[in-house]
């Protein structure tokens, strides 16, 4: 009697083995699942043992197939459990969450890499010329993704791999198509790559591909979190915190605060005394005159009136605005190349912002989001997050953000939104949570707080609004377990 390897939970009974299975399963030792299959497993369920052992069931089932198609492109089954595998002849085994299509055709070839249980993964060259292949609408899930599906990827190697992944996935495509039988799809791919690369003209289907090919290309991943953020704001009844600005020394000391703590979450640090010096008197420390520059320059965007009245009426001057005011805050760090976006991709902890050719279509098509807005607030906290987001420049661009936030709010007369230190923890949080979740709820919790928070305080007398922002926390540590305090209230 032939062994059975006692060490797989599932195996697959074959003539070498009938009798040794059949007496397991009389003895209550085994049991079948699927055609010729059978597992030890006696207690769990059959769907979570398929389940735990997909690519060594298909393996078993269709031994020295190609996974291919929207599998590889997808590295997982389809929704319904279809997984796609090119061998000898053509079958659909169904089993309880796993749908094993064996399509007819070619076995492995160059660059396709062994896996599980005798299988072969189909290369990137493969599996995009699979999934420009004609699929049949009636198949319980298609096997080919389509070309939109082969752009996104195509735009997606592009942006993060670069040109030379491109061409060199073109040129491996092109040697193999004709072992394959699909020389059209090898041509269409080429086209595709070329209107990518701006070398060949084709008609692109994606927004995101035609963006490359019309040299304007955008994060596309950012762009769904800018819609969520739009929708939500749209959709919401915001309060209007209305305040009355003029060129009078209550705007002057709101904007001294404004500068002080937009800087301070940001790192750079000074005491209150320190920084009015600095501010008001010119005094510039010599052990720190980057960062004595970094309030200066804050404060002469965000504590004149002039400036602060001027919002973007298009594009063009959204971007002449934006690169103005970086200027200006960023004026005594040379080496940060004030105004000028970035060329070296930037990141906070784990998050990576957008790309430095991407930047620029992201900004414009994140633009016509703020344009559709109505409502002061609304657009205002859309301009920060998308200025945040983008993260256009090599730093400052969490004060450039805060500064064309609050250009919005003062020009419709709208009190100006202050993050004290406090609340850090909380802004930021915030902010991760809509970049990383695409769930803004938090954000314009925090950033209605925080406007809340400031309509309350007088700040035309300076020593008394550092009174009311001292008495509610607002100078504190965010790490020293405080809260913020509105004035009059006990912590939030």
């Amino acid at each position: 009697m032939a062994a059975i390897n006692v060490q797989q939970e599932v195996f697959l009974s074959d003539s070498s083995i009938t009798l040794a299975v059949s007496q397991m399963v009389k003895s209550g030792k085994a049991r079948k699942i699927g055609p010729r299959l059978y597992t030890r497993n006696m207690i769990e369920t059959v769907e979570a043992i398929i389940a735990r052992n997909r690519w060594q069931i298909t393996g078993l089932l269709a031994g020295g197939g190609v996974i291919g198609f929207r599998t590889a492109l997808e590295s997982r089954p389809a929704k319904d459990g279809s997984v796609f595998v090119t061998c000898g002849y053509k079958k659909v085994i169904e089993l309880p969450g796993l749908r094993i299509v064996k399509i007819r055709g070619t076995g492995p070839v160059e660059g396709d890499n062994e896996f599980i249980g005798g299988l072969y993964m189909a290369s990137p060259a493969r599996t995009l010329l699979e999934n420009l292949s004609p699929t049949k609408a009636r198949e319980a899930s298609t096997r080919s993704v389509g070309q939109a599906g082969v752009e996104e990827r195509l735009t997606a190697i592009f942006r993060n791999r670069g040109e030379y992944e491109l061409n060199k996935i073109r040129d491996h495509a092109r040697h193999i198509a004709p072992l394959l039988g699909l020389q059209k799809e090898s041509a269409l791919l080429d086209r595709l790559i070329g209107a990518l690369l701006m070398t060949r003209s084709a008609e692109l289907v994606t927004p995101a591909a035609r963006s490359y090919s019309g040299g304007e290309p955008y994060d596309p991943m950012r762009l769904e979190q800018f819609e969520a953020l739009r929708a939500t704001l749209a959709a919401a009844v915001l309060p209007s915190r209305q305040r009355a600005y003029a060129s009078d020394q209550a705007f002057y000391n709101e904007g001294f605060f404004d500068a002080y703590f937009s800087n301070f979450i940001e790192g750079t640090e000074f005491e209150v005394d320190e920084a009015l010096s600095i501010v008001f008197s010119g005094v510039i420390p010599m052990s720190r005159p980057e960062d004595a520059h970094d309030i200066l320059g804050t404060y002469k965007v965000v504590g004149n009136l002039n400036e602060f009245r001027r919002t973007p009426g298009d594009f063009g001057s959204f971007m002449d605005l934006l690169r103005h005011r970086h200027a200006s805050i960023m004026e005594g760090r040379p080496d940060k190349r004030p105004g000028e976006f970035k060329e070296v991709a930037n990141r906070a902890g784990l998050t990576v912002f957008v790309a430095p050719e991407l930047v620029r279509g992201t900004l414009r098509q994140g633009f016509s989001f703020y344009r559709s807005l109505e409502d002061p607030l609304a657009r205002a906290l859309f301009m920060m997050y998308l200025v945040a987001e983008v993260h256009p420049f090599d730093d400052g661009n969490g004060r450039t953000a805060r500064a064309m936030m609050n250009s919005e709010l003062i020009a419709a007369g709208i009190c100006r939104i202050i993050i004290p230190s406090v609340y850090r923890n909380e802004y930021i949080s915030s902010l991760k949570l809509l970049s990383n979740h695409k769930d803004p709820a938090a954000f314009l919790w925090v950033m209605t707080v925080a406007q809340d928070f400031v309509s309350r305080i007088d700040f035309s007398d300076l020593g008394m609004a550092r009174q009311v922002l001292a008495s509610c926390n607002a100078f504190e540590r965010p790490e020293e377990d405080k809260k913020l305090k509105m004035p009059g209230q006990a912590p939030l």
